[in-house]
């Protein structure tokens, strides 16, 4: 009996301290269905799915908000999920029980991102409702209440920098840096801080290629790096010649690219793409706008 529990003590050991196999899970939205799938299965099984109009404690008025959901980011590790729709809606869900942590409007909320002291920063891009062309501040703690607001003309994307402590701002011309003001207080800001012109108008995707240094950024016509220490653009090679790249997500561990391009003469698309190694997964009847590993790189917080 001893060794037997000598040996079983060493199995857990050796299981405690091996390598994690990294996550293959991918977080998918585009239409009222924001979804993950199981890349590791043969096929790809969908594993979690969260629709507005199944949450009890989202009111009724925002529920009709996420028919096209734009931006499905990994929070805490996945553990939450920060999404944003087109239809204004913003909302902090967590994964575990499906539940809306916070919900908020933003006219055409294209991307948000988590920052320090549990504040969110909100792109919002065109819209006929209020806080529209615009980066609006939430915090998470209170539902509906937007705390600050600046101009950004067709908002599609935001990055916390945690190493320069940098708000990072994708608009339709611009990519702009903003640092935090008075964010221990009830009136929190965002002071611009510079702005790059885009190489090519209509800035669509924004999100890191790298823990520090590197960014995707998409544009209707291209797709470009931008390097944070030089603060330079520079052509995305492998997206050479391609137009519509509607989201690029780098696993964190792996290397792997996945991505997006809207099929032609709409904005969704029905394929899953994929880099290093290539890849394609179909998805007949999807519309499919934005890909997000579970284990991207996050804007460090």
């Amino acid at each position: 009996m001893y060794l037997l529990r000598l040996v079983q003590w060493a199995v857990l050991a050796a299981l405690s301290f091996a390598p994690q196999t990294p996550s293959q899970e991918l977080i998918v939205c585009g239409w009222d269905e924001v979804f993950i799938l199981d890349m590791s299965a043969r096929p790809p099984v969908k594993t979690w799915s969260w629709k507005a109009k199944d949450r009890p404690e989202l009111p009724d008025a925002m529920k009709t908000r996420f028919g096209t959901t734009d931006d499905c980011k990994p929070v805490d590790g996945g553990k939450r999920i920060l999404i944003t729709s087109s239809g204004d809606g913003v909302a902090l869900v967590e994964r575990a029980t499906g539940q809306v942590l916070f919900h908020g409007t933003a006219g055409g909320a294209h991307s948000a991102e988590l920052l320090p002291g549990g504040r969110i920063a909100v792109a919002a891009s065109t819209s006929k409702n209020e806080r529209n062309n615009s980066l609006v501040v939430f915090d998470v703690r209170k539902s509906g209440q937007p705390l600050f607001e600046t101009e950004l003309a067709s908002g599609h994307g935001v990055v916390w920098d945690a190493r320069r402590q940098l708000l990072w701002a994708l608009s339709g011309s611009h990519l702009r840096t903003y640092r935090l003001v008075n964010w221990e207080g009830d009136r929190p800001e965002l002071a611009k801080v510079d702005e790059y012109p885009l190489p090519e108008k209509g800035g669509h995707d924004l999100s890191p290629l790298d823990a520090n240094r590197m960014l995707a950024v998409t544009t209707v016509p291209a797709a470009f790096t931008f390097d944070r220490d030089k603060r330079t653009f520079a052509p995305y090679s492998e997206f050479a010649g391609l137009d519509n790249v509607k989201c690029i997500s780098m696993h964190a561990k792996t290397g792997r690219i996945a991505w997006t391009r809207a099929d032609p003469g709409f904005w969704w698309t029905a394929t899953l793409r994929f880099l290093n190694p290539e890849g394609v997964f179909e998805m007949k009847g999807e519309r499919l706008y934005k890909v997000r590993w579970v284990e991207a790189f996050p804007g460090a917080r």
